[in-house]
């Protein structure tokens, strides 16, 4: 999916590592913003479920209803 939709996988490493912002969602994950600068300060959201080991990545996307 990442190939696909445009988004290297350092980006969601960089967004889960040192994000803009995250939040603990309704569905329990947590879910990390990131503005890329490479993709036009697009806002990266990267959902994780932290309740396995090792963390699972669900979802990527650039999120286009997300604003600052």
């Amino acid at each position: 999916m990442l190939k696909e939709r445009e988004i290297r996988e350092e980006w969601v490493w960089l967004a889960v590592d040192n994000p803009d912002w995250k939040k603990k969602g309704d569905d329990n994950n947590i879910h990390y913003f990131k503005s890329i600068s490479e993709h036009g300060e697009r806002i990266l959201h990267v959902v994780v479920n932290d309740n396995v080991l090792p963390k699972k990545v669900v979802t990527v996307f650039f999120d286009r209803r997300t604003r600052r």
